[in-house]
């Protein structure tokens, strides 16, 4: 029966003249004690319509007791996630970003989750916040904590030279009408200067997208706002898109650096890598560097910047300060490279 009605509705309809293809996802649950309540049975085959959407889309799926209590779980954790923020659950952290001469010049802000039971990662609750609007506010505080580190940090003389920070941002926020227009509000509001400011965005914002995203891309360049893109090379990378981007930077995945001296074609992947952000005139910055042969292999053929274990794990922001605070410091900060001139 699931079958004959995913056929019916796959069948063509003509609205207004246009052709309208249609697809169905349907979830299926079977009675077992007669004496359950037919909302209980309307609530597990919705929960396996969405395993169903979760499979593809248009096809059949049978209540799982396991996956609907992994589902269950899912929804408790994301509720939790409403109240994190407001509770004062999240907590910012920052990994130093270092030059070939390991001289820190910048650091990328990392978002952590300090639940009542435990740690939760971020790739379970990202992905949780990505589902819903609630990215959008947690991506807002973040931006507005950095601006006001910054210039905390500036103010203080505490930034080495061409320090720029790195913030995550992620595409439901990014494809946000109004997020330049509010980035650049709490910019002018905070007093950061952006040219201290670097947007991390990732190759699949920019499928679907990509015209909204270079024009988007172009404003906040205008102002000083930098651009690195994100994991490089795991997505739909193509070179049609890195000559429109006004990109900064390109980040080497940690998957292809990890393991560089087992695998000849994560290395070939990488020298490529590397080649071509020197040919489009961009820096290179190798992600999850955790041992000297990794930084001896990128060092040598070009990478411009490191970060990983090797030079330092993510810290509190008031244990990053205090390791900026020990460098030496300067009257006069420059501003990145790319914000000279």
């Amino acid at each position: 029966m699931a079958g004959r009605i995913l056929t019916a509705i796959a069948r063509s309809f003509l609205l207004k003249g246009r052709d309208c293809p249609l697809s169905a996802s349907v979830g299926v649950a079977l009675f077992r004690y007669l004496d359950e309540p037919p909302e209980r049975f309307l609530q597990r085959a919705e929960s396996a319509m969405y395993q169903a959407k979760s499979a593809g889309r248009n096809t059949v799926r049978f209540f799982d007791p396991a996956l609907a209590a992994a589902l269950t779980e899912r929804a408790v954790l994301r509720d939790d996630l409403r109240r994190a923020l407001a509770e004062g659950q999240l907590r910012l952290y920052c990994q130093p970003q270092l030059d070939a001469a390991r001289r820190v010049v910048g650091g990328e802000l990392l978002l952590r989750w300090r639940h009542p039971r435990g740690e939760v990662l971020p790739e379970v609750f990202i992905p949780l916040a990505e589902e819903s609007d609630l990215i959008v506010a947690i991506g807002q505080w973040v931006i507005a904590a950095a601006c006001r580190n910054l210039v905390h940090w500036d103010q203080a003389g505490l930034l080495p030279p061409g320090f720029a920070l790195a913030v995550n941002v992620s595409p439901r926020q990014f494809r946000q009408a109004a997020f330049a227009a509010d980035l650049e509000a709490t910019l002018r509001q905070s007093g950061c200067d952006p040219c201290r400011f670097l947007l991390e965005i990732t190759e699949g914002m920019l499928i679907h997208t990509m015209d909204e995203t270079v024009t988007t891309m172009q404003r906040l360049k205008a102002l000083g706002i930098g651009f690195a893109l994100d994991d490089f090379g795991t997505g739909y990378s193509s070179l049609a898109y890195l000559q429109r981007l006004p990109l900064d930077q390109l980040k080497i995945d940690r998957s292809f650096v990890r393991n560089l001296s087992e695998n000849p074609n994560d290395a070939v992947i990488v020298e490529t890598i590397i080649v071509m952000g020197r040919q489009l005139r961009l820096q290179v910055l190798a992600e999850g560097v955790e041992t000297e042969a990794q930084y001896a292999f990128l060092n040598a053929r070009g990478c411009n910047q490191f970060q990983g274990y090797l030079f330092g794990p993510p810290l509190p922001l008031a244990e990053f300060e205090r390791q900026l605070a020990a460098l030496t410091p300067l009257a006069a900060t420059p501003l990145p490279d790319r914000c000279q001139g």
